[in-house]
């Protein structure tokens, strides 16, 4: 199974103009907690080509939510930036093995 079979929702947008946010919505415990195990900083560090220190994922079980930041590729709205609102960068990880 990949992460857009598991995830209710997988979405990413900028925070700020050098930092990217990757929000990761499940419908229940269960598959939040398979997630979650999946989705870790060495995971995402691979799949996005980043030190795996500049990746932070941050779980939040009440949500059943696990939130990534990690650095942008170029700074937003600047020359080679091909996603000005960074919200088509989480398309790297729908087929995270989960």
């Amino acid at each position: 199974m990949v992460l857009s079979e598991l995830a209710c929702v997988v979405r990413s947008k900028n925070a700020g103009p050098t930092l990217l946010t990757i929000d990761v919505l499940f419908a229940d415990e269960a598959t939040f907690a398979r997630g979650s195990v999946a989705l870790t900083a060495e995971a995402v560090a691979e799949r996005y080509g980043h030190a795996v220190e500049n990746i932070q994922v941050i779980a939040v079980p009440a949500a059943r939510a696990v939130k990534i930041v990690l650095p942008r590729a170029v700074p937003a709205g600047t020359p080679g930036d091909r996603d000005v609102y960074g919200a088509q960068q989480h398309a790297l990880l729908l087929e995270l093995a989960v």
